[in-house]
């Protein structure tokens, strides 16, 4: 998934502070690890410093969007006043170390998917695998590439330490023991899907399972619906005190929230303009990437023409150019939109289904983004 995409469709803070809230702990929290690293030598302090930087420059997305949702489910004022404003301000302050926690996440699993993508950069800039190398002295031996493997490692290892950080804020969160263990459980599903969507995803790529279309949208539901939409909006649910009803109703909504939005990002991957998506126009069709648009490719006659191509890393521009034109002609391209124009159309009805739930300024939230997701252009 495009971590710049994602940014792209999110709107700006919406000017009640706790976005700035949320940039004050991560740098805490970075700071304190940093600190407790000094007695296990320099090199661990300055694993977390470049940590730090390669976080830094994101839009803070899930975060915004538990805020958001926390907000806009939360009880009136009057109510608030009536269970007492002290509860409220402290359960304000969990929800802030929840969406601290929610970012970490993230960052934990953006550092293992580098690992997995052999990739050295994100957001145009080295990430924590390229900033470990460039660490590295220019006449430094390196016998069998011995220093990626020192960086990758690095990665994989503050990946498992942020992880565990994650579990931390959660677990000692200022929350009623209910709503801490529902927390709990919420994040324990979502690890366990989105680790799914990646282990099917790298087996999709590796030709280990099959890629028929429902397997890929099973992968792009676990892989980015989980962690991106679910997670934030179940979570607000949970801080908030809302209703079964609205966890029910937001979790099916994120989900196709989510799959809408991988679907776009596929589409946008192979169809959009790179000026504005920022990516190698044909990347996902050297890589050989597993998309809805391939599943469906696969059925057509135009197959066996594509088939030659698709996967080959010295893919020219003007191969890509032409099996672009084959998949837009073969009809993936429209299908793909349709599937995008169904998740969007379900989560609608959802939204508008007065029975659901969900408050009028939740819906609200839920709505925007919908528009957001139909305008997108990277």
């Amino acid at each position: 998934m495009s971590v710049a995409a994602m940014e792209a469709v999110t709107a700006a803070p919406r000017g009640r502070g706790q976005d700035g809230r949320v940039q004050e702990q991560l740098r805490l929290f970075f700071r304190s690890r940093a600190a407790s690293a000094a007695s296990y030598g320099p090199s661990f302090v300055r694993l977390w410093t470049l940590a730090e930087q390669s976080m830094r420059g994101g839009k803070l997305v899930r975060p915004q969007l538990l805020i958001d949702t926390f907000h806009a489910l939360r009880p009136a004022d009057g109510a608030r006043e009536a269970s007492g404003e002290t509860a409220a301000e402290s359960t304000t302050g969990a929800m802030i170390e929840i969406a601290v926690a929610v970012e970490l996440l993230h960052h934990a699993f953006l550092m293992h998917d580098d690992v997995i993508d052999g990739d050295l950069t994100r957001r145009g800039r080295s990430n924590l695998v390229g900033a470990l190398l460039a660490e590295r002295p220019a006449d430094a031996p390196s016998p069998d590439g011995s220093d990626l493997h020192w960086a990758r490692t690095g990665a994989i290892l503050m990946g498992d330490l942020l992880l565990a950080g994650v579990h931390q804020l959660f677990a000692r969160a200022r929350l009623p023991d209910a709503t801490r263990i529902r927390l709990l459980d919420l994040l324990d599903h979502t690890i366990s899907e989105s680790v799914a969507g990646e282990e099917l995803d790298v087996g999709l790529s590796a030709g280990v399972v099959a890629p028929d279309l429902m397997t890929i949208l099973d992968m792009s539901r676990c892989k980015t619906a989980a962690y991106t939409f679910e997670l934030p909006l179940r979570a607000a649910v949970a801080l908030a005190g809302a209703s079964a009803d609205a966890d029910a109703a937001l979790s099916a909504a994120g989900r196709h929230l989510g799959l809408a939005f991988q679907l776009q990002d596929d589409l946008l991957s192979t169809f959009g303009d790179p000026r504005q998506h920022g990516k190698d126009p044909f990347s996902d069709l050297r890589e050989g990437k597993q998309t809805a648009i391939i599943a469906y490719a696969r059925g057509t006659s135009a197959w066996p023409v594509l088939e030659s191509s698709f996967g080959r890393s010295d893919l020219t521009e003007g191969e890509g150019v032409e099996m672009r034109v084959l998949l837009a002609d073969c009809g993936a391209r429209r299908f793909v939109e349709e599937l995008i124009d169904d998740e969007l159309g379900a989560c609608r009805s959802i939204i508008g289904d007065t029975a659901a739930g969900i408050p009028p300024a939740a819906r609200r939230v839920l709505l925007d983004l919908i528009a957001r997701l139909e305008g997108r252009r990277s």
